[in-house]
């Protein structure tokens, strides 16, 4: 057995308490990996810890261990000098004295499995060798060339939220060693799919280094989606390609990096879902990685009694009432979009982030204010998701200037419109009125009027990587769950979805006839919608789950997208880049501040006979038909958008636009099987059209 080697310091020495995590001293020159020295300032906020003990190993050398000898506000720092990049290492406290367990000394096997050493919050990488974690030292050199952020304008933005292994695992084109890696997301064949799509920004689910649960363990389950986070500042290696993981945590990141790369040289932003709210070390029986070692009562919120509280119902939350923890966090976005080049983050659980020391939501919340009064998070795009589960948790419209909200109102009411409704009417009831439709097609602008944000506020979608994907929506009643080993008891009830008549699969022609044009209802909705429509991938090849709608611990084929391409997968494709053609050549003739100058921009609502829609109209659930007139009086060409949600074809009667002369209105889309017959009719205001039954149409004059 090789012992490792006790160095432990005690004398003062130079080191800093800033920055935290391992870095490069400050009497010493570069920072890249060109720095070989291996002296290294360490530094880590342990406020629970009396003394802490660094234990590290350079590359092929031995288990050292310091004791870190200086203490400032409960930053624990000292200089080490052998741990040059590629240096595997933990802390622990001094206290513990334990013999290094077996998994980390070179030549011995797995080990026992037990976790010795607490994790770096500022690890910068991962290393899972013989079932023990440790922080890894990497350096920050890339050759970027000239790349650089995108900064798309969010009215411009399509987000496309992916995972980086569902993504393209299945892909024939990409090379089976590439597929569901960060490189294969990179493939020119995955790239060519999404720049043919038409969307601009990809959000990648969580690709922090995460965890699986423990009772997902004992199923023989994974933590698919990664909601699961143990290490802030490092990529999760499991995503890497094979070669990548060998060579170890640079190469990690290297690839992570040429992913970005490929991306932006194809026009498209990188934006991660993260997950700060809560950290895989669960509740009190949870594991302890690495903040339950170094501060559990700092770095989690806990009540009176020094009991976990839970806004995430993940058995822990991080407590944001503490500075250290919002430093943690800025930190590490900074980290991210400095050294990887990404354009914004899509925050879970965001309401968790902004609870103040009583635990209450605040938009002037320290960690508000301060990303907003950082020059360089304040420029990235924010994304929240605006609830957890605590008290309050609630939150759309309510997040400040600079972020945008997932819009919940947008899918509520667009999958009640098409799908609930007509389900109720095709089994003889009435649906509902067309106004909660309406708002949501013109960006819920009351909705985000109060915290001074405009439409642009919405992030619009219909569909997420939580819940039904588009194709089980519509061939659905009710959730199919039981892979999961909960026995069906997970994910939600409330889906207003509608199967249309056969529960899955079917051969009926009549019925997929009718799924298929639900599915082209709720694309089209959300591509003609004002606000930052949001794809989830594979809606656009009609991708089943099986009605599985809580597929968090699927890492199978129920989750990775199926490149097979039926005649539905083609036919879907083919609408959907429709859909966002027509979007983008739209947005193309309007002033680069449409919508939001409300002066000249405008929305005019008419019923099916050209009329202003009256009160009565809008609460009348009989009457399922509208019509919405959309432009700027400085652009180039007006929008209609005719609705008919009613179970009978309709002749509308299309509106006076104002103008001394008539308009000339030609049909540029419809969402009814006749689309390739009727495209490019022209019909003159006044005059009247075909709505078909439970159909979008829509024109430009």
């Amino acid at each position: 057995m090789v012992m490792p080697l006790f160095d432990t310091t005690s004398a003062m020495d130079a080191s800093t308490a800033v920055p935290l995590g391992v870095s490069v001293p400050r009497a010493d020159s570069g920072g890249t990996r060109h720095h070989t020295g291996g002296r290294a300032n360490v530094a880590c906020f342990a406020p629970a810890v009396s003394s802490l003990d660094i234990v590290y190993c350079p590359p092929g050398g031995q288990w050292r261990i310091q004791t870190l000898a200086n203490i400032t506000k409960g930053v624990h720092h000292g200089i080490v000098e052998d741990m040059p990049y590629g240096s595997r290492y933990g802390f622990r406290p001094s206290s513990d004295t334990r013999p290094l367990p077996p998994a980390l000394i070179p030549g011995n096997g797995n080990g026992s499995g037990r976790q010795p050493l607490l994790l770096d919050p500022y690890g910068r990488g991962i290393d899972q060798r013989g079932g023990v974690l440790t922080s890894v030292r990497t350096a920050t050199e890339f050759d970027w060339g000239t790349d650089e952020r995108l900064s798309l304008p969010w009215r411009n933005t399509i987000v496309y939220e992916a995972h980086v292994r569902g993504q393209s695992m299945l892909h024939p084109d990409v090379p089976e060693k590439l597929r569901g890696t960060y490189a294969g997301l990179a493939h020119p064949a995955v790239v060519e799919h999404l720049t043919s799509l038409g969307i601009t920004s990809v959000q990648l689910l969580p690709v922090h280094f995460h965890i699986d649960e423990p009772h997902l363990q004992d199923l023989g389950l994974s933590n698919y989606w990664g909601y699961n986070t143990a290490a802030f500042f490092a990529p999760h290696p499991g995503y890497a390609t094979h070669a990548a993981q060998e060579a170890g945590a640079q190469a990690v990141q290297d690839e992570f990096k040429a992913m970005v790369k490929a991306l932006h040289a194809a026009g498209l932003e990188v934006i991660l879902d993260v997950v700060y709210n809560h950290t895989a070390e669960g509740g009190e029986d949870g594991p302890v990685l690495s903040f339950k070692g170094l501060g559990e009562d700092t770095y989690y919120r806990v009540d009176g009694h020094g009991k976990f509280v839970d806004t995430t119902g993940c058995g822990n939350s991080l407590n944001f009432a503490e500075p250290r923890v919002v430093q943690l966090v800025t930190d590490s976005m900074r980290y991210w979009v400095d050294e990887f080049h990404i354009d914004g983050f899509r925050f879970d659980l965001a309401v968790t982030l902004c609870r103040n020391a009583a635990n209450e939501f605040d938009p002037k919340h320290p960690f508000l204010t301060g990303v907003a009064a950082d020059p360089v998070l304040s420029e990235v795009k924010l994304i929240a998701e605006p609830w957890d589960i605590g008290y309050g948790g609630w939150q759309t419209g309510q997040f400040p200037p600079g972020w945008v909200d997932w819009n919940d109102h947008f899918r509520d009411a667009v999958r009640t419109f098409w799908l609930a409704d007509r389900a109720a009417i095709d089994s003889g009831g009435h649906g509902g009125t067309m106004a909660k439709l309406a708002d949501a097609l013109s960006g819920s602008a009351g909705l985000f009027q109060a915290s001074g944000r405009s439409r642009l506020a919405s992030v619009n979608f219909v569909t997420a990587h939580d819940g039904f994907t588009m194709n089980d929506l519509v061939s659905y009643d009710r959730k199919h769950n039981e892979d999961n080993g909960e026995e069906n008891r997970d994910g939600h009830g409330d889906n207003r979805s509608y199967n249309h008549g056969v529960e899955g699969p079917t051969e009926n022609g009549a019925i997929l006839a009718k799924r298929a044009q639900s599915r082209r209802n709720l694309m089209a909705s959300l591509m003609v919608s004002l606000g930052v429509p949001m794809i989830t991938a594979g809606d656009e090849l009609a991708r089943t789950q099986q009605g599985n709608n809580n597929a968090y611990c699927q890492d199978n084929h129920i989750t990775w997208l199926d490149w097979t391409l039926s005649p539905e997968a083609h036919e879907m494709l083919r609408s959907t880049k429709r859909y966002i053609r027509l979007r983008k050549e739209f947005l193309a003739a309007q002033p680069h501040d449409f919508p939001v100058r409300d002066e000249q921009s405008y929305l005019y609502w008419f019923d099916q006979d050209g009329q202003p829609m009256s009160a009565e109209r809008w609460n009348d659930p009989q009457q399922r038909v509208m019509q919405l007139l959309l432009g700027d009086d400085g652009g180039d060409l007006a929008g209609l958008v005719v609705v008919n949600g009613s179970a009978s074809d309709v002749q509308v009667t299309l509106p006076n636009t104002g103008r001394p002369a008539p308009s000339l209105f030609e049909l540029r889309l419809t969402t009814s099987p006749r689309h390739k017959e009727r495209q490019g009719i022209q019909v003159p205001s006044g005059e009247t059209d075909l709505a078909e039954a439970n159909s979008i149409n829509i024109y430009r004059t």
